[in-house]
């Protein structure tokens, strides 16, 4: 096939190979002007995902300007990160308790929310609540924020040393204990790296300053990243069709 004979009578296959040269040449110089022309797709973007971060003062930013708190500042580090689309929204309360956290839960952590940083606990322990009410407190806080299907970073605290031993063996177990029962992420104590360096602290040695929340944010932050992840996940196994039967 294909073949065809010279003046001398042999057979050959020049034609073909000649055709089929010129064939590859022409595919060959129009391919790269084609992947030129067609440029890549674009990756997909994330959709936008509200995370509160719902505490007392130390969420609030007490005595630093508006844009040094925790939640400003944590969403200003997730965007130089890459979260583009994540919006952290300030719902903490100076003074308030775990009793104030829970009373105000329904109107503090709005429909629009889809994870929470839950971090309160501190008053509890400064003003020597009884541990067990602060346990109830964030275990009926945790169970009502999940029954709305919300991821939840748990961020504890741990009592004063002044309290004594007693208090602090009560007090320092909840948040690892309902972490445990809850599945939740925990950042084992929300002033770690801070409490002990003056510079950080306001002078009242209960607060951090700018600098301290900055710290704060960079100790907490690949907490944070598994919070979008596991928000995220959850969000496309919701979202996906169940299987048929």
């Amino acid at each position: 096939m294909f073949q065809t004979r010279d003046k001398q009578g042999r057979r050959g296959k020049a034609p073909f190979r000649v055709a089929m040269t010129a064939f590859a040449m022409a595919f060959l110089a129009s391919w790269p002007l084609k992947a030129m022309a067609e440029p890549p797709a674009a990756a997909p973007v994330a959709t936008p995902l509200t995370i509160v971060a719902f505490g007392d003062s130390l969420t609030a930013g007490y005595l630093l300007p508006p844009d040094a708190g925790f939640p400003e500042q944590l969403q200003a580090a997730l965007k130089a990160r890459g979260h583009e689309n994540v919006t952290v929204r300030n719902a903490g309360v100076s003074g308030d308790t775990t009793s104030g956290g829970l009373s105000r839960l329904d109107w503090a952590v709005g429909p629009e929310t889809d994870a929470v940083i839950l971090e309160l606990g501190a008053n509890d322990a400064l003003r020597g609540i009884d541990p067990a009410i602060a346990r109830k407190n964030l275990d009926e806080i945790i169970t009502r924020l999940k029954e709305r299907n919300l991821s939840i970073l748990l961020a504890g605290m741990y009592a004063p040393p002044n309290l004594g031993k007693d208090y602090a063996a009560r007090f320092n177990p909840i948040y690892p204990e309902l972490a445990e029962k809850h599945d939740l992420t925990l950042y084992p104590f929300f002033l770690d790296g801070v409490v002990t360096h003056p510079k950080l602290m306001l002078s009242d040695g209960l607060h951090p300053t700018a600098e301290g929340v900055a710290e704060i944010v960079t100790r907490i932050m690949p907490d944070v990243e598994k919070l979008i992840a596991r928000t995220r996940r959850e969000a496309r196994e919701s979202a996906a069709p169940a299987d048929a039967p």
